[in-house]
């Protein structure tokens, strides 16, 4: 397939979200020699938990597809170390409640070394990292920690949501100079499909889409609940709201422009993300619409989020749990 603008045509594949990034990871090897992967079981035949370096050490080799300890701090470590040496890892966290583990060498040292040495010692590092709620992994592996790391001063933090972008941001952060943070929502993994520009395709960091046009509410949102998003904007469509649907994309950097645009067409928004509601990235970004758009909301901005607990293993609660369609479309009816 290809995709046709006034300017290019560009030919497509048709993936899922782990196929796409799976492109992304060979054709940033195959353009420079200086990316590596390192992290736990991702050599072939199974690369990895999730197949997502499948096929790269077959054509790579060991060298440039390695196999780690099973120890978060020496990935980490590693990893800045190359980073810090001119070379652009790949460092794979298999799930992201281990970042935890290796937090010290994250946030006190490749977050803030370009800053320390007056930009003379960049950290061109991407750390690579899954988790979500509904695939049964219990508590301890399946939490949202995008805020804590968008706290960090010096860190990029990208959350995809459909496997073109998921290629197109992967590219750009292995090619940026700062370390990034590539959040993989495991429920987009293998339900996620859809056309993917072939070659070197990238998004920029720092610029939202538009998911979904709409006059009547601002839905700010990012990763799998941009598809949940879509859903309840369909549905709230047939009750005569228009909703518009923000796809963040990055949330460090981020694109206020677009979002402020946004609500302040719309003058009401309801944010949605899967982490829990207590300090959650849901909270800053509330805190910055409410702060530049004062006097031109029609209404309080809402937050739909998972409830401060740990998430629950049962697959039932872990429904219940979830910032699902329902749970959106009830929060914009009351904005609406």
């Amino acid at each position: 397939m290809t995709i046709q603008d006034e300017r290019t045509t560009v030919a497509t594949k048709n993936l899922l979200f782990v196929q796409a990034i799976n492109e992304a990871l060979h054709t940033a090897m195959e353009l420079d020699d200086s990316v590596f992967a390192l992290g736990e079981d991702i050599m072939d035949p199974g690369g990895g938990g999730f197949g997502v370096h499948k096929g790269l050490e077959t054509k790579y080799g060991s060298a440039r597809v390695r196999a780690t300890p099973i120890s978060e701090q020496a990935i980490m470590g590693a990893a800045i170390g190359a980073a810090m040496t001119g070379l652009r890892p790949v460092a794979e966290i298999m799930l992201m409640n281990f970042v935890h583990v290796c937090a010290d060498q994250l946030i006190n040292h490749a977050a803030k070394m370009r800053y320390m040495s007056g930009g003379r010692t960049p950290v061109p590092l991407t750390v690579r990292t899954a988790t979500g709620t509904g695939g049964g992994f219990g508590a301890q592996h399946s939490d949202m920690l995008e805020a804590p790391l968008a706290h960090a001063a010096g860190l990029k933090v990208i959350v995809p949501s459909n496997p073109a972008d998921a290629k197109g941001l992967l590219l750009s952060a292995i090619f940026d100079d700062d370390p990034c943070v590539f959040v993989e929502m495991t429920g987009l993994y293998f339900a996620a499909k859809g056309e993917v520009p072939e070659g070197d395709y990238r998004v920029p960091l720092g610029r939202a889409a538009i998911a979904r046009p709409g006059s009547d509410v601002t839905i700010l949102t990012y990763g799998r609940q941009v598809l949940d998003s879509l859903t309840a904007a369909q549905t709230l469509a047939g009750e005569g709201i228009d909703v518009e649907v923000i796809d963040l994309r990055t949330i460090q950097p981020l694109d206020l422009p677009t979002i402020l645009a946004s609500v302040a067409k719309t003058k009401r928004a309801v944010i949605v993300h899967e982490a829990v509601r207590r300090g959650g990235f849901g909270a800053e970004l509330a805190a910055t619409v409410q702060e530049e758009l004062f006097g031109e909301l029609a209404g309080p901005v809402l937050r739909v989020t998972a409830p401060n607990t740990p998430v629950p293993y049962a697959g039932t609660l872990e429904q219940a749990y979830l910032p699902g369609p329902d749970k959106i479309a009830a929060a914009v009816r009351t904005l609406a």
